[in-house]
């Protein structure tokens, strides 16, 4: 079978995104599975090998299709966006932040065009990203405004275990607000269906629930009796194989361990918690509903470290990995199962 060629954005260049990429493409276990294009800037890429002294040849190219895709060779989209002389490794700044969204940028016109099979993201940087006057707060709002799609599903992935969330980056009172029976009855579904696209037959799906023990019927909060069964009867009405409210205390150890395909987490720190103490470094971030599958680290631009080489690359690679399994699922034009 042809490798796919996946497209990896180096990420905010001050941080330890050109690091991970390069320590990443350094194992030849990446290249076995998949063709890698860096979206980056290639003297980064170059100044950061060096650094490291892996000896890989960096070859910029302007096409995909012009790549070499064989280790020891970094093949780089090269937008030539950063001054090398001027960046400030480990601190914020606005060149970095703008570079890092020319980069995603970049993944949407090649996967639109079909000139990549999906994308894996290095990490962006909040404050650089604000300081570039870049109207987004993190890669989901990004790729949901360039491709167009209506809030985007974020889905975690780890040693086996599927995390689906209601809500994301706001406050928890305002996810709390969120949980309404429509809202979750409309995530059900969507999360059953990018189940199947990933390749899951008969997706089961289980609700978290949100107050301790499922509210014990409105002993402890009435947001289960109000909001949740009713989401979750519904579903079972139109023939979803959905269970819930399971409490939260267990419902992550169930899928785990097989009784469930996939959980729906309600807020941000509820299934991050349970996916990163399972293994922090392996936990990859895949966007569905997107045209193109996209994959990222689960983790942030490491300003206190970047530039000193101690960074981790287990996230990245696996993120690489799960973007060539799933990759050639998601038809680019009509966004169907192929």
């Amino acid at each position: 079978m042809t490798r796919p060629v996946i497209g990896i954005t180096m990420g905010d260049p001050a941080g330890i995104g050109p690091e991970i990429v390069v320590k990443a493409l350094n194992n030849p276990d990446m290249y076995d599975i998949c063709r890698p294009l860096i979206l980056g800037d290639a003297g980064v890429i170059a100044k950061t090998a060096e650094a490291l002294g892996v000896r890989s040849k960096i070859h910029p190219t302007t096409h995909p299709e012009l790549g070499r895709y064989a280790h020891g060779v970094l093949d780089v989209y090269d937008l030539h966006n950063v001054d090398t002389d001027r960046l400030r490794v480990g601190q914020v700044q606005a060149m970095a932040g703008q570079a890092a969204y020319e980069y995603i940028e970049a993944s949407v016109r090649l996967a639109m065009a079909g000139s990549i099979a999906a994308v894996a993201t290095g990490p962006i940087n909040k404050e650089s990203i604000r300081a570039a006057s870049v109207p987004f707060i993190g890669h989901t709002e990004m790729y949901g405004e360039l491709t167009d799609t209506g809030d985007p599903l974020t889905m975690f992935q780890v040693l086996g275990l599927k995390i689906f969330f209601l809500t994301r980056h706001v406050s928890l009172a305002e996810a709390i607000r969120l949980i309404t029976r429509q809202r979750l009855l409309d995530y059900i579904e969507r999360c059953t269906e990018a189940l199947v696209r990933l390749g899951v037959e008969q997706p089961t799906l289980a609700v978290a629930g949100l107050n301790p023990h499922s509210g014990e019927h409105g002993l402890f909060g009435d947001e289960e009796t109000r909001e949740i069964e009713p989401a979750v009867a519904e579903a079972k009405v139109r023939g979803l194989l959905v269970a819930g409210p399971i409490p939260a205390d267990s419902v992550f150890h169930l899928a785990k361990m097989g009784r469930f395909d996939a959980v729906l987490s309600l807020y941000h720190d509820q299934g991050h918690i349970a996916a990163k103490t399972l293994d922090f470094e392996r936990t990859v971030s895949v966007t569905c509903g997107l045209p193109f599958l996209r994959t990222s680290v689960d983790h942030g631009t490491a300003l206190d470290i970047a530039g000193r080489g101690v960074a981790s690359s287990v996230s990245m690679e696996e993120a690489i990995v799960v973007a060539a399994q799933y990759a050639g699922r998601i038809n680019v034009v009509s966004h169907k199962i192929v």
